[in-house]
Order: structure tokens, then sequence, then C-alpha cells
């Protein structure tokens, strides 16, 4: 699929895999808008890679309609990449007995895998607005699960149950919107080097400890090896439905 003067929109793209993911979709000529809650990373990669930046809750109807409406402003909407997400741990009861708070389990969700659907659902609806390319292709679609959606660990259950859900919604929203030309792919991303673990010496040792888990190459991945594959399911035009391991291997323990 041709993306060079079209527009994208990267949730999560403040930091870590979207960031990552935007840079590359902009040096391939991509306008991309920068859908985050952080404005000051957020408005400072939009401006890095020549693009724009919404704040954006992404189960947030009226904002997360805001960034698809700021995509199509720039270009006609070829690209979105769902990289927002979150995690919490803990057990289904723990030690003293007491179960996990609901709250804190439907907020997971909310974010993870309602915020995904809320932006895809928008975007779609854009991009079927499009003029077709090739084969009548209008665009492509990329969510991000994790591995923990397959061997998740004890304390995941929101997590796991937030990227479980993304997997199994892959193929009926791929057979949906196969009648207006649109893709959906989504990849499961292992133990990835992003901020979330810190930094410093005792990070240092801390990752590279997780990394010898990893089958080959024993490390922890890096957000521009994301990206990579985020871009060939955006522009291999015969990547649909799928979703695809990109973790080195990797089989999570329970814990």
């Amino acid at each position: 699929m041709e993306i060079n003067g079209a527009s994208a929109i990267v949730t999560g793209g403040a930091s870590g895999l979207g960031a990552a993911t935007a840079r590359l979709l902009a040096k391939r000529g991509m306008k991309v808008v920068i859908a985050d809650l952080n404005e000051k990373l957020g408005g400072e990669v939009a401006s890095e890679i020549g693009g724009a930046f919404a704040k954006t809750d992404v189960a947030d109807e009226a904002q997360a309609q805001a960034a698809v409406d700021a995509a199509c402003a720039l270009g006609p909407l070829r690209a979105l990449v769902n990289c927002a997400g979150l995690g919490n741990a803990a057990r289904t009861v723990d030690r003293n007995g007491t179960p996990f708070d609901l709250k804190a389990f439907e907020f997971v969700i909310r974010v993870n895998l309602v915020g995904t659907f809320n932006c895809l659902r928008l975007a779609a609806a854009a991009m079927a607005k499009t003029e077709p390319l090739t084969d009548g292709e209008r665009g492509s679609i990329v969510n991000t699960a994790s591995v923990a959606a397959f061997d998740g660990q004890i304390g995941q259950a929101a997590y796991s149950a937030s990227k479980g859900g993304i997997v199994g919604m892959t193929l009926p929203i791929a057979r949906d919107l196969a009648a207006v030309g649109i893709r959906v792919n989504t990849i499961a991303p292992g133990l990835v080097d992003t901020p979330i673990y810190g930094e410093g010496e005792a990070s240092e040792a801390f990752k590279a400890n997780l990394g010898r888990s990893v089958l080959f190459p024993p490390r922890l991945g890096v957000p521009e090896e994301f990206a990579s594959m985020a871009l060939e399911l955006i522009t291999n035009s015969h990547m649909n439905a799928e979703t695809i391991r990109v973790d080195g291997g990797i089989r999570m323990p329970p814990k």
C-alpha cells in the first residue's frame, strides 16, 4: 500500500513503541498524529517528525474523533497504529483473601480493549470515505496485544484479558472491514526495552536478567523492531486478519 503523503494516527505515540512507530512512518512520508495524554512528550515527538499532537483519552469518543479529524486534515487517512495501553499487577485473590478490585480490572479493560476498539471504529469510518487504491484498498489498522494474551503470568488477569480481547476481535473486525478495503492486524510484542523499566545501573541489570529468558536473541526487544513490523503490516497488502508475535521466541513462565 502506498503511504507517502497520506496521514496516520499512532495512539500512545508520545513514547516507547508508539514513538518509534511514529518516527518510522514519518520517515516513510506519512503525516502522523500523535494521540496521547502526555502533552509534553507527545508535542515534542509531533514537532520532531513534522506531525501533529492530539491530547487523547483513547476510550473517550469525542477525543478520539478529534484525533481522527486532525489526521484527515493532513491528508487521506490510511493507517492507525494502536499502541496506547497500560497494566496493573494483582492476584485474583491475594494472600490476605482480598479479591482483585473490580474498578482496577475495569480500568485496564477500558483503556486497552475499549480504547483500541474506539479508535479503530472511528478511524475506519474515516478511511472508508477515502478514495480507494489498488485492489480497492483504503487503509490498514495495526493493534497492539501482548504475549500475555497467550502466556499470561500470575497477577496479569486484567492485562491478559484486555490483550486477549484484542487478539480475539482481530479476525471478525478484519472480516467486517473487508467490505470497505481496510485491513486489520495485531502485533503481540514480548519483552521490549521501553521507559517502563526505568533508567540507571539497577535498571540495566534488571533488563539484562529479563533478556536471558528470551530464546534468541537473548535480550529485550527494542521499539524499532516493533515499528518495523507495524510498517510491514501497513504496507504489505496481503497481510490481513493476523496476530504476529514479535518476541524473540519467548514463552512466559507463570511468574
